[in-house]
């Protein structure tokens, strides 16, 4: 006697349908704690240092030494230039750098660091 070749594949869909279906009801009891979690809990904490910022926004162009990529190198930055222009140049860009990778606050931190950089 020949077997039905279909019977395997309909038993495989079968299976995976209800599977779905299996999860999705998970899912609805869940539903809450998944859309607002723990308070604090699974959220990103804002860089807050010098080091933590340029390592969030600027270390792809500018490199992990300061020793530029793409951008500019910025080992001796505040040599060249004071805390305010580089400021200025963080939060309106220059040359091929877009302006407003990071918040005023943040330029602030980063260009104060910088400028120390001699």
């Amino acid at each position: 006697m020949n077997r039905n070749p279909l019977i395997p594949f309909a038993l495989i869909a079968f299976l995976g349908i209800g599977l779905m279906f299996l999860l999705s009801f998970v899912g609805l009891d869940n539903m809450d704690e998944m859309a607002h979690g723990d308070e604090g809990a699974g959220e990103i904490a804002e860089p807050a240092t010098p080091d933590e910022i340029y390592a969030a926004s600027c270390i792809s162009c500018h490199g992990d030494q300061l020793q530029g990529t793409i951008g500019p190198a910025l080992a001796n930055i505040g040599s060249k230039y004071d805390a305010a222009h580089i400021e200025g140049v963080i939060l309106k860009g220059q040359g091929t750098m877009p302006p407003g990778i990071v918040d005023a606050e943040k330029a602030k931190i980063l260009a104060e660091w910088l400028a120390e950089k001699k």
